[in-house]
């Protein structure tokens, strides 16, 4: 009897195993957070002031159809380049030879079929397919909190910004600016 009794014991509690392993393996979805379980980030129209924040910058005046704009994000996370270009609603797009890598448009610009002139007087479209030219092209630089412009060492998709640091895409025509100027 004493062995009956073990081997309805054990059915029992593989029953409960089993019962209990099905209810945490459950093909139910997992929960989407909610607006208050997630943190709202702050964007406004201007740097961001005292190195808090990251600030973004996109600068195309050195094109006709181009302009100046920056933003603040008001975080104390580190946000990766990514996040914080599509946070401020910047797009870029790559070039077909290096991908999303080799920036060769911001927010559209320069336009497919938007004249650029060269320095030996002639005129050239930006297609996207390969390299831009050494006349005309997109670069990131990136300034530390406290710190001076350098380049980005990393690209789009892999640079992370800590808060106090900025972020410039700056278009550069015929070497003219040389380098972000805020």
């Amino acid at each position: 009897m004493t062995s009956t009794l073990r081997a309805v014991a054990a059915a029992a509690a593989s029953a409960a195993l089993l019962f209990a392993l099905a209810a945490c393996s459950s093909d139910a979805p997992e929960a989407t957070p909610t607006a208050s379980e997630t943190q709202a980030v702050q964007v406004s129209d201007e740097a961001c002031a005292d190195d808090a924040g990251i600030t973004v910058a996109v600068d195309a005046s050195a094109l006709d159809e181009g302009d100046s704009k920056q933003w603040c994000i008001a975080t104390d996370e580190t946000l990766a380049a990514a996040d914080a270009l599509t946070l401020v609603g910047v797009e870029t797009e790559g070039n077909v030879e290096f991908g999303d890598d080799a920036v060769c448009r911001v927010n559209g610009v320069p336009a497919e079929d938007l004249a650029i002139p060269a320095e030996d007087g002639s005129d050239y479209f930006e297609t996207c397919e390969a390299m831009s030219p050494a006349f005309a092209y997109w670069s990131m630089w990136v300034k530390p909190a406290g710190g001076e412009w350098g380049y980005a060492q990393e690209g789009i998709s892999t640079l992370e910004l800590e808060p106090g640091e900025s972020l410039e895409l700056l278009f550069t025509l015929n070497g003219e600016p040389a380098a972000p100027t805020s």
